[in-house]
């Protein structure tokens, strides 16, 4: 086209020759123009539609792996609250012993038998009345040893009491 110009323009023959080519040379430039633009709306649909196609197949990917992070976290955030729950779980156990030691050496000092101790008596007095039963030629009486047991086991349970504390007599190893 410029070359065209050019040839033209050395030539110099008319100035309505140069004037029909500028014509005819913009026509086709315009009639370019008009078919680059009918290309880019015909290619353009296809480049959108393959633009929004790779997108989703972005968004899936991206998804994925957010999902797969999500689970990690909550499996890492599982296994620290179970490790965290069995470390107070086992805090609260030696709490509860030492509590249960204290109470248990507060009792003793105020002379209250533990339930080991009763449970030592109730067998000595069992062993005693059966002696005096064998001494006195008696059958023991089992059905009227049921309820008394049953009677101290009740009696077996500390309370508190708020008296003044009673000294304890000397233990006698049964």
């Amino acid at each position: 086209m410029v070359k065209k110009l050019q040839k033209l323009s050395a030539d110099k023959k008319s100035g309505s020759h140069l004037t029909g080519t500028v014509k005819e040379s913009a026509q086709q430039i315009w009639l370019a123009g008009l078919g680059a633009f009918a290309k880019a709306q015909e290619e353009g649909g296809k480049v959108f539609d393959a633009l929004v196609k790779e997108g989703l197949t972005i968004q899936r990917k991206t998804q994925s792996v957010a999902e797969e992070k999500i689970t990690e976290a909550t499996s890492k955030m599982t296994s620290m609250a179970t490790d965290i729950s069995s470390r107070a779980s086992g805090q609260w156990d030696k709490l509860e012993n030492i509590f249960e030691d204290r109470v248990a050496k507060a009792l003793n000092k105020l002379g209250v038998p533990s339930a080991k101790d009763v449970d030592a008596l109730i067998a000595r007095i069992d062993e005693l009345n059966a002696s005096v039963q064998k001494l006195s030629g008696k059958a023991p009486a089992s059905a009227k040893t049921a309820p008394a047991r049953a009677a101290r086991a009740a009696a077996t349970k500390p309370a508190v009491k708020k008296s003044a504390p009673r000294r304890a007599a000397p233990r006698k190893p049964v």
